[in-house]
């Protein structure tokens, strides 16, 4: 057997004794694509394992992320640094080898992968992000950002709507830098993916725009290596290789079968792929010293890659000092904190405004501060007013624009900017309308999970949308956002407090911010400011005196309390206004702080906020009670809505008294 295909056999060796150690997992995706995922890391791919954070490495996203055995035994021969023995505690509590792929926890890791098809989404991201860096900074004779991104993914990938939203914008973009790898194996949990996917994926990516090409025989380490590169010669599409593959390969017992897919292949089918791929040893977890020092081999090709564009990196600089500097402010993860004194940053017009207009004004006022910001809407960005003025658009003919139309795709929106954050040198925001946020929300799992310093900006966020109806007016979303781990969802009432989420947001270094935004006008209020980057504080309080009741509210119910709390004091009641407009970042305050805020002694208290009541109750305890919405809504002129629903100052001050 040849140097090459042992190597590949390691691979396969590997993840089938990882699988059955650890007695779950899932052997078949490794064993059939292995000799792709080899042929591409080995030969084709630039990375160095001595230095897994090059800027100017090639990425690697495993979508298929259920066949993590395949990239944890890479990892561990290319010399990644995971070990033997990391890959015995495949699936154990506490390992480097998770089920599934884990960004951040497991060095060489570009992506948290399960849910199919998200790989494919932020792989597009991370070209989309290669496309625009190379744009801003790339001289003649000095390409500085020049790397490829490589999705693998199969059959279930490929069914995920995900990856169609996000294959037809990258088709559109032109984005000849992306290269996907369909391990076309034919087989889903359930059996032949006949019973359920016949279409022509071929023609599909085609009519995207996509260079097709296809490899008859996944094990052709040659056919392979071609269609690579014939990928990379076109420089004006994006390129889909389908590899037909045999799930399980090397299993007589197993290969080409469903029961290949989430299982492990059994103690004797095991052995029996040994003997197939006429092994050296029967031992798990056995690799020849030859096959390893192979490796080795590959790995310092890797750090050679590097070594020379360290080198092209350097001229760069010299030759061109402006633009090291703006690389460097590009890649500083503190450069928001320039504008959390700047007065110019929280200045506003004092008269009503809503809040997401607020919001456009702060992203244009962040923009310059932060040239790395890039981002746009689902169609929506007039609407959610989040077009940066003078920053051009990112398009094919134009990737150095700023502004990114993403089109009607929120799954593949929000995917698209975890690849744009997780690639490195950028900050993204995407936006679309809060109902629609249930569209968005698997990749926002995903960017809480990762922790991401992306920007959700969510608009129209209440049944103050109006005219448009329930279809369009949110009610249990926030509780839904709120619930997520790791995740700060803003909801601003007034100027200030958009300002200070959007610096939150900015100066976010490992997790996502959301920020919920009104269509509706507000106004100013008296009393907020930079108070709210601790997520909640005393808006308006009683002289000094222990409070009767409290008041709790957040964005465009804030005004309301307050109004409420002036006729409650009228009537000899004295009311604390608390403005709550991120209920995560004020449960990262001290008890001192939040005892001082909401006092245990104060047990009336009342949650104004024209959404779901779900999540307040710690808030609130047995003796509150709640002015928030115990249903959908309806369509009519939202002054008219709010009034219907109780958001008056009539029934706050009722329920109020109802407490006394």
């Amino acid at each position: 057997m040849n140097k090459e295909y042992k190597s590949v056999n390691a691979i396969r060796i590997l993840a089938a004794d990882s699988v059955q150690k650890a007695n779950s997992g899932h052997p078949g995706l490794p064993l059939g694509s292995a000799a792709m995922a080899y042929e591409l890391w080995a030969h084709h791919m630039n990375h160095n394992p001595a230095d897994p954070k090059w800027e100017n490495r090639d990425r690697f996203v495993l979508s298929g992320g259920h066949g993590s055995a395949l990239l944890y035994s890479l990892l561990h021969l290319f010399g990644y640094g995971l070990k033997k023995e990391d890959l015995m505690q495949f699936r154990q509590k506490d390992s480097l080898t998770p089920g599934h792929p884990e960004y951040g926890h497991t060095t060489g890791v570009e992506a948290t992968t399960g849910p199919l098809g998200a790989g494919m989404g932020m792989a597009v991201g991370m070209a989309m992000a290669e496309a625009h860096l190379s744009a801003v900074f790339n001289k003649p004779e000095y390409p500085v950002v020049d790397h490829y991104t490589f999705a693998l993914g199969g059959d279930g990938c490929m069914m995920e709507g995900i990856s169609s939203e996000a294959f037809s914008l990258a088709g559109t973009l032109g984005l000849s830098k992306l290269i996907v790898l369909y391990d076309s194996n034919k087989i889903c949990i359930e059996g032949s993916t006949d019973i359920v996917f016949t279409e022509n994926v071929q023609k599909r990516m085609e009519a995207f725009g996509f260079q097709t090409l296809t490899v008859e025989d996944g094990n052709d380490l040659e056919a392979i290596g071609k269609a690579i590169e014939e990928a990379k010669a076109d420089k004006g599409r994006p390129s889909f290789i389908t590899v037909k593959t045999q799930i399980g390969y090397g299993c007589p017992g197993k290969q080409g079968k469903a029961s290949a897919h989430g299982e492990p292949l059994g103690a004797e089918h095991v052995e029996a792929l040994k003997e197939n791929l006429e092994w050296e040893s029967k031992e798990p977890f056995f690799v020849p010293q030859d096959v390893y020092d192979h490796y080795k081999e590959l790995a310092e090709q890797g750090a050679e890659a590097q070594k020379a564009w360290n080198e092209l990196y350097e001229s760069y600089c010299s030759a061109y000092p402006e633009m090291k500097a703006l690389w460097d402010q590009y890649h500083d993860l503190d450069a928001a904190k320039a504008v959390l004194e700047d007065e110019s940053f929280w200045a506003y017009e004092d008269k009503p405004q809503a809040t997401r207009n607020l919001s456009g004004i702060m992203i244009n006022r962040l923009k310059n501060v932060l040239p790395g910001l890039v981002g746009g809407a689902a169609d929506l960005a007039p609407s959610t007013k989040t077009y940066m003025q003078d920053m051009g658009d990112f398009s094919k003919d134009n990737y150095g624009g700023r502004n990114i139309h993403f089109g009607v795709r929120e799954l593949a929106m929000a995917a698209m900017g975890n690849g744009l954050a997780l690639h490195g040198g950028l900050r993204a925001f995407v936006s679309t309308f809060f109902v629609f946020s249930d569209y968005v929300k698997p990749m926002a799992r995903l960017s809480a999970l990762m922790k991401l310093p992306i920007t959700y900006v969510f608009t129209h966020d209440s049944i103050g949308v109006g005219e448009d109806g329930p279809t369009h007016e949110p009610i249990e979303q926030l509780a839904m956002l709120r619930a997520m781990p790791g995740f700060n969802v803003f909801r601003p009432a007034d100027a200030t407090e958009t300002a200070a989420a959007w610096y939150y947001a900015a100066a976010s270094k490992d997790s996502p911010t959301a920020l919920v935004l009104t269509r509706q006008n507000l106004p100013q209020l008296e009393g907020s400011g930079k108070e709210a980057l601790k997520g909640g504080y005393i808006l308006k309080d009683c002289d000094g005196k222990t409070p009767d009741a409290i008041l709790i509210a957040s964005g465009s119910e804030v005004s309301l309390a307050a109004e409420a709390a002036k006729v409650l004091k009228d009537r000899g009641i004295s009311i604390r206004v608390v403005s709550m407009p991120c209920m995560d970042v004020f449960e990262q305050q001290s008890e001192e702080y939040k005892e001082s805020v909401l006092p245990k002694e104060v047990r009336k208290r009342v949650v104004v906020e024209a959404l779901s009541d779900f999540g307040w109750g710690k808030y609130v305890g047995l003796d509150g009670a709640y002015v928030t919405m115990h249903g959908f809504g309806a369509s009519a002129p939202a002054e008219l809505l709010f009034e219907k629903f109780g958001f008056t100052v009539e029934n706050v001050v009722k329920t109020v008294e109802n407490l006394m």
